[in-house]
């Protein structure tokens, strides 16, 4: 039997720990039933759970959903266009969300599925200080697809310390 402040108390029979916990106003909780013998444990029981239940919330709390934003692009995007989704990208990056960059070819354009990669490696280019490439593109039926993750605060930090002392 484990005591209040932790001290072990030694083995007891089942009465005699309760009757200690009782005259303690406290609760005798089993441990680790599997062992041999039996641990318990003298505390307050309702505290534990409530403490238990705290650290669960706060936990849910501070546990982050990553999201996934999605862009699509054509491959017969023009500069401004280009330029524009560019800044929605950095945006949602900024927000924390992981985006998903489609460029969706139609009719004869399947032709020439280089100019989608094309487009998608300017985009990880422009972007390689503010984001890193989870997947590398890939074409699945008429879409071609790439994921991009922003960087963690610590590689952002480095690389603009590479960047000011270049």
């Amino acid at each position: 039997m484990i005591g209040f402040d932790g001290a072990q108390l030694g083995i007891y029979t089942i009465s005699e720990a309760q009757r200690i916990a009782d005259e303690q106003g406290l609760d005798l909780v089993e441990i680790a039933p599997d062992a041999n013998p039996p641990v318990t444990r003298i505390m307050d029981y309702g505290k534990f759970r409530y403490e238990q239940a705290m650290k669960a919330k706060t936990a849910r709390k501070n546990q982050t959903k990553v999201e996934i934003k999605e862009m699509k692009f054509r491959p017969k995007i023009d500069t401004g266009d280009y330029e524009t989704k560019k800044k929605h990208i950095l945006r949602f990056l900024d927000g924390g969300a992981k985006v998903k960059v489609t460029i969706m070819f139609r009719g004869r354009e399947m032709a020439h599925p280089e100019f989608g990669l094309n487009i998608l490696e300017r985009l990880a280019e422009d972007l390689r200080d503010e984001a890193v490439i989870e997947n590398q593109p890939k074409l699945e039926g008429r879409n071609m697809f790439m994921l991009i993750a922003p960087l963690k605060k610590k590689d952002k930090e480095t690389k603009n310390a590479k960047n000011e002392n270049a």
